[in-house]
């Protein structure tokens, strides 16, 4: 069995579980359960909506995302009315003089901010999440929280919080380079803490007031004496701490939005500067991994939402009116393929937000599916504006006030590098972390083996015992779901159903059998996560295996927060809402399958070759009977198509309704111009069709739509130009040297000819 070392110790006392157990058990709740937790908590108060149409609007309309880029900063009216509206301290309790605003409200403040500009999430997410305003409401001493939180709440102070190092990067165990020693003054007799760090990729760090420092404390000469402990500690430090060294920034890709080093050098530390006071010494960890789910499991997340949000629509009005060969690249399959999928993932990523916030704001920490989130929604987003990157085309790579997917695609990457690469969270985090949280049993087996009392054998054995019944019952599960599934598709051709208005396809239907599905990959994975275990201790460092785990972990919660919003928006939607659902869950269930099909095929080296045991009872579970009935069904074509139709036609109100609908800023800009022309272009479009039907000439009032069309056409496709670009163009008397050359290089070449043809005059007079 793996060893909980001292780390993972504090991490298994940290954070909550709560769904994420029960998907680990092979058994998780109902959709209906979820709603009943969840539902309540997934509604903006009136105030909160007001904020978004008031304060949020008008900042956005503020803000041009263009000269942020040049510039490297915002203006000096966007920073005063940022901080003075309250956007940094929108978690902040009234009390404190902050809005008090819900996860749910602060995440779509954010994907509405997202949606003009990718640096403007980044410079709000962080006050919001990581603060250390939300660390000082939770653990702060009173005079802490009445000190820091007003100004914190009114903007007066930038808070940011220093945790990446050098050689440690994120890792909150190492804390390698930061590390404090507990001293007492020689003059005062004061206890304090004599600090060096070195910390980078600190966002807002250039222009923060408060930093929270998190450093490994350490107390040698037991100055503590009991009160608090060794161990990562986190200070408060304001700007002009002496010895604090605050301002150079980082440039990360083209992003605008601040980030930088922190570094200190033999800094005296006031325990009365440590978080929470001389208690909170080595509290630190705690404090960061009840915290963490804020910041993995809802900024990051809203950036990939307000793409979806955003883009999505965008992207589709610009297939719409984009021509090629004389039609609309809106029916090129190739497009459409990529518009489905943009959609799709769309769906995905703010279905899972929306539950993931209702989690949160049900004072819930969930760390793994914090984890999920930010690995997963993440990486979608990243799809998302790759797929419309390909759409867009040159539209997309000429960077100006025209562009719209240009500084999203370069700030996506950004955000997954946030806490370590998807790659780590995906091949290490998910699995390695969720099978001793969540897991039901393990950590009793674990505990029971390094315990010394005379109990410890039993609680061992009773553990074992407990952990073969549960894989003994999540296969028989996994088994009859499977063969249960497998007899519905060969008698009702359920593999080849169609979505219509049929009784059988009724929304209660629909429901009913995507979460049969579920629940059978919920089972599948919670056997194979038990074979997993057989590799004990070697498990932690099979992280190729441990990745495909965590992709069909992920793609099955993702799956159930699909349904669950399906569930709880169909009956307002049009049959929209249910092609991009389908979708969207086809795919997440032929994900998971597949991913668990690759961990069947590859399961590592076991003791007495077990592995092919563990590899065949794997594909028993997942396949009893063969490919008959499995979840590996891809979307048809004509799925796929219908689905890319959602952007590109206004068949259905599912755009207007779920991404159009005051969550993303359209009041003016290219985006506007986009939106607008739709309707226009599929107007004249459809016109066109029917003069050619009908042979004959427009109309006057025709020809008008239809010049308008145009118009609005080519006004989409312009890109910016720019008659001087850069530092250097735009310095006085600046010549391109290419330029120069080429001027310098043709005068010499005339030079040259001018002497030729004077020595050939010379020559012919001199023969003559």
């Amino acid at each position: 069995m793996p060893k909980i070392s001292p780390t993972e110790r504090v991490a298994l006392g940290c954070g909550t579980v709560g769904f994420d157990r029960e998907l680990f058990s092979g058994k998780p709740g109902s959709v209906k359960d979820l709603m009943e937790t969840y539902g309540n908590k997934m509604k903006l108060t009136e105030e909160e909506i007001e904020f978004l149409k008031v304060e949020t609007e008008t900042l956005c309309s503020m803000v041009d995302d263009h000269a942020i880029l040049e510039n490297k900063d915002f203006s000096e009216e966007v920073w005063h009315f940022m901080r003075r509206a309250g956007f940094m301290g929108l978690k902040i309790p009234k009390e404190w003089g902050g809005k008090g605003f819900s996860t749910a409200a602060t995440s779509a403040i954010l994907v509405k901010l997202g949606s003009v500009s990718s640096d403007l999430t980044s410079t709000v997410a962080v006050p919001n999440s990581l603060g250390p305003g939300e660390l000082l409401v939770k653990y702060g001493t009173q005079e802490q929280k009445e000190y820091y939180l007003p100004l914190l709440a009114d903007g007066t102070l930038i808070p940011c919080f220093g945790l990446t190092g050098v050689h440690s990067g994120s890792d909150a165990t190492s804390l390698i380079g930061s590390y404090g020693i507990v001293e007492k003054d020689t003059e005062s007799g004061e206890l304090g803490v004599r600090c060096q760090f070195d910390k980078r990729y600190i966002t807002l760090a250039p222009v923060a007031g408060l930093v929270g420092i998190g450093f490994d404390l350490r107390d040698p000469q037991n100055l503590l004496k009991g009160k608090g402990e060794e161990g990562f500690s986190v200070a408060l430090l304001e700007r002009d701490h002496p010895g604090l060294e605050m301002g150079p920034r980082h440039q990360p890709l083209s992003a605008a939005f601040m980030n930088g080093t922190i570094k200190g050098n033999n800094v005296w530390i006031p325990l009365t500067k440590i978080l929470g006071g001389q208690e909170r010494c080595g509290f630190g960890w705690h404090m960061f991994v009840e915290c963490l789910a804020e910041g993995r499991g809802v900024s990051l997340p809203a950036m990939a939402v307000a793409v979806g949000k955003g883009l999505g629509p965008a992207v589709g009005s610009y297939a719409r009116a984009r021509k090629q060969f004389k039609v609309p690249i809106a029916e090129f399959g190739g497009i459409q393929e990529a518009l489905a999928t943009i959609a799709s993932d769309g769906y995905i990523s703010l279905a899972s937000t929306q539950l993931m916030n209702a989690v949160v704001d049900n004072h819930e920490a969930p760390m793994i599916l914090s984890s999920i989130m930010k690995q997963n929604i993440t990486e979608r987003g990243r799809t998302m504006i790759n797929k419309g990157m390909d759409i867009m085309g040159g539209a997309a790579i000429s960077m100006g006030p025209n562009n719209i997917a240009g500084n999203p695609y370069m700030s996506m990457p950004i955000a997954i590098t946030v806490e370590g690469a998807n790659i780590m969270t995906r091949s290490f985090q998910i699995i390695g972390q969720g099978l001793m949280r969540c897991h039901p049993h393990l950590l009793q087996v674990v505990e029971a083996l390094e315990a010394n009392d005379d109990k410890a054998p039993s609680r061992f054995m009773l553990g074992v015992q407990s952990m073969i019944r549960h894989a003994l019952s999540t296969l028989g599960r996994s088994m009859f779901l499977g063969i249960k599934e497998s007899l519905s598709s060969l008698f009702s051709f359920g593999h080849l159903r169609k979505l219509g208005d049929s009784p059988q396809n009724s929304a209660d239907a629909f429901i009913h059998y995507h979460e049969q599905r579920l629940s059978r990959l919920a089972a599948n994975f919670a056997f194979a996560a038990d074979m997993a275990l057989l590799l004990g201790g070697r498990l932690k460092f099979e992280e190729m295996f441990m990745g495909r785990l965590a992709d069909a972990l992920g793609a099955t919660f993702l799956g159930y927060a699909t349904l669950t919003h399906y569930a709880k928006h169909h009956a307002t939607a049009d049959a929209g809402l249910r092609l991009v659902a389908d979708h969207a869950l086809l795919r997440l269930e032929k994900e998971a399958h597949e991913a668990l099909r690759h961990a069947a095929a590859n399961v590592p080296p076991m003791l007495l070759r077990f592995d092919f045991v563990a590899s065949a009872l794997i594909r028993m579970a997942i396949r009893p009977i063969g490919s008959l009935g499995t979840p590996d069904r891809a979307p048809t074509d004509a799925h796929t198509k219908q689905v890319a139709d959602l952007l590109t036609t206004n068949a259905s109100n599912y755009a207007s309704t779920f991404l159009l609908d005051g969550s993303v800023y359209v009041s003016d800009g290219i985006r506007k111009t986009l939106l607008d022309a739709l309707p226009i272009c599929l107007e004249a479009d459809a016109l066109t069709l029917k003069l050619r039907k009908e042979n004959r000439e427009p109309t006057s009032q025709e020809v008008e739509l239809l010049n308008k069309a145009e118009a609005m056409r080519d006004a989409i496709v312009q890109v910016s130009s720019f008659e001087k670009l850069g530092f250097l163009e735009n310095q006085p008397g600046y010549v391109r040297p290419a330029i120069k050359q080429t001027e310098q290089w043709l005068e010499e070449l005339g030079q040259a000819d001018k002497a030729s043809s004077a020595a050939s005059k010379v020559s012919a007079a001199a023969s003559a």
